[in-house]
C-alpha cells in the first residue's frame, strides 16, 4: 500500500493560490499472507502453511506463479521438503483441482487464478529435514514470492517458526550376564538419553521404576558412576524385587549437535545418565 499526496493551485491575473494537500493511499489489487498452521517444528515431521492471496480489482488475475524456497533464504540447504500432493487449492472458499507444482526447492506453483473480487487459498505441507537446525533458538524462515499475471506487482510474504525447545527423552535396559545360575552376581544397565536442545533437570521429576525378576539380593546402586544410597537415593524391596529411585535424582543433560558443512545435515549425540543395579540372584 503506498501513500499519496496532492495540491492544485489557482493563478489569476495578480497573483497565485495553493489549495491545501490531500493524501491518500493507492492499496494494490492483489494482496497475500502466509501462515504456518504451528509455531514450532520438531525434525522429522511437517509443517502446514497456507498462502492467502486476496485480489480487491476489478478484474480476475490469472497466471500467478508462487514460488517458495522452503526455508532456504540464501543457503544451499533448504531445511523444508515439500510432500507431494499435500496442495490443497481454493478459490473463494471452494476446493479446486490442483494447479501444476514443481517440488523444487524451490517449490513452484504455476497457473494460480484469483477472481475479481475473490480470493484464492494455497494449502499444503513441508517435512521438516535433516538439514533444520534442532539446537535452542532454531528457526525456519520460509518465503513465498508472488509474480505473474497483469495486474500483480511481485511481492514476498514470509512466515517464521522456531524449533521445539525441550527434553526428548529414552530408556534402554541392558543385562550382563545374559545366562546366571544361583548366587551369581547379575548387572543390570538402564541408560537414560536426552534428545531434546534441553536438560531434563530435577523440577521434571524423572524416575526409574523396575521389578527386578528374579529379586536381587545385596544390590548395589550407582548413578554415572556415583554409588547411591538405600533409603536416601532409591528404595528396594528384596522380597518383590521392587526398585524405585527418588523422584528428582536424576538429571539429563541436553543433546549437542553438530551441523556438517558440506550437506547441511544435523547430528545429534544425546545427553546420558547411567543406572547400574548390581545384586545377587
Amino acid at each position: 500500500m503506498a501513500t499519496f499526496t496532492n495540491q492544485a493551485t489557482l493563478t489569476y491575473t495578480g497573483g497565485s493560490v495553493s489549495s491545501n494537500i490531500v493524501t491518500g493511499e493507492l492499496r494494490e489489487a492483489i494482496s497475500a499472507a502466509k501462515t504456518a498452521a504451528g509455531e514450532t517444528y520438531r525434525p522429522g515431521e511437517t509443517v502446514t502453511y497456507a498462502l492467502s492471496l486476496l485480489n480487491a480489482g476489478g478484474t480476475a488475475a490469472t497466471g500467478i506463479t508462487v514460488r517458495d524456497d522452503l526455508g532456504a533464504g540464501g543457503s544451499a540447504f533448504a531445511p523444508l521438503s515439500y510432500v507431494p500432493g499435500s496442495l490443497l487449492y481454493y478459490v473463494n472458499g471452494e476446493l479446486q483441482p490442483a494447479p501444476a507444482v514443481t517440488a523444487g526447492p524451490p517449490l513452484v506453483i504455476d497457473a494460480i487464478t484469483i477472481p475479481a473480487g475473490g480470493n484464492a487459498l494455497l494449502v499444503y505441507r513441508a517435512l521438516v529435514g535433516e538439514t533444520a537446525s534442532p539446537a535452542p533458538g532454531g528457526s525456519i524462515t520460509n518465503t513465498a514470492t508472488i509474480t505473474g499475471g497483469t495486474s500483480v506487482t511481485p511481492m514476498v510474504v514470509s512466515e517464521t517458526i522456531t524449533v521445539e525447545e525441550g527434553a526428548s527423552l529414552s530408556i534402554t535396559k541392558e543385562l550382563d550376564p545374559p545366562v546366571v545360575s544361583d548366587g551369581d552376581r547379575l548387572t543390570y544397565t538402564l541408560t537414560v538419553r536426552n534428545f531434546g536442545n534441553q536438560d531434563a533437570v530435577a523440577t521434571d521429576n524423572l524416575t526409574i521404576t523396575d521389578t527386578l525378576d528374579p529379586a536381587l539380593t545385596d544390590i548395589t546402586v550407582t548413578l554415572n558412576g556415583v554409588t547411591l544410597t538405600e533409603g536416601t537415593d532409591y528404595t528396594y524391596n528384596e522380597a518383590t524385587g521392587a526398585f524405585s529411585t527418588t523422584e528428582s535424582l536424576i538429571t539429563v543433560p541436553a543433546a549437542t549437535f553438530t551441523q556438517d558443512p558440506v550437506t547441511g545435515a544435523w547430528t545429534t549425540v544425546p545427553g546420558t545418565a547411567v543406572l547400574v543395579i548390581t545384586g545377587t540372584v
